[in-house]
């Protein structure tokens, strides 16, 4: 289900190697419904999850297949690991199987990379204005279209923002003072 694909992980620096593959393992697969769970990658990253499930509370283990792309890294050469990357899984490349597990995996690509250029865009539209208490879009466009831009706004001293409508001479000194604090 697409409701399930989505696991945002609050640490924001994600390597597979910490805390934060056990923090994506216990959100996302805290549920004792799964048959089979796919991992993405190699030896590595099966082993990482072949540790999270050691100590999973639950009577029924998913079979864990971890996903792993050869040494050519082109689509249709992809091997699948079992028993921590112990044991392979032969299959043809024209094998339908395959092609389901290739689509199951190219699909969260998908979404994973769409969720990734969403919050960038996200970040690229949130201003720097709008970080500051008191400040909304309202205000944020006033500034921006009487002071010429982003740039005009950085410029300005106290005396200028305060010409601005709507900005107080608290606000004036708060804007100032929070710009030139973030460099």
């Amino acid at each position: 289900y697409q409701s399930e694909y989505k696991y945002r992980l609050k640490n924001s620096l994600f390597k597979i190697w910490d805390g934060s593959y056990s923090e994506y393992m216990h959100g996302y697969c805290n549920n004792s419904e799964y048959d089979v769970i796919f991992i993405d990658g190699g030896k590595g990253q099966l082993s990482r999850a072949e540790q999270y499930f050691a100590t999973w509370p639950h009577t029924k283990m998913p079979l864990l297949v971890g996903v792993a792309k050869g040494t050519s890294r082109r689509p249709g050469l992809e091997t699948l690991l079992i028993d921590g990357g112990r044991k392979t899984i032969p299959m043809d490349s024209d094998a339908p199987a395959l092609h389901l597990i290739q689509h199951i995996r190219d699909e969260s690509h998908r979404f994973a990379i769409a969720g990734h250029r969403n919050k960038r865009q996200k970040q690229r539209t949130q201003s720097l204005l709008e970080e500051i208490s008191g400040v909304g879009s309202t205000r944020r466009q006033t500034l921006l279209k009487f002071l010429g831009g982003m740039q005009g706004v950085k410029a300005a001293n106290i005396d200028q923002l305060k010409q601005v409508p709507g900005i107080s001479s608290d606000m004036a000194e708060k804007i100032f003072n929070h710009l030139h604090d973030k460099g």
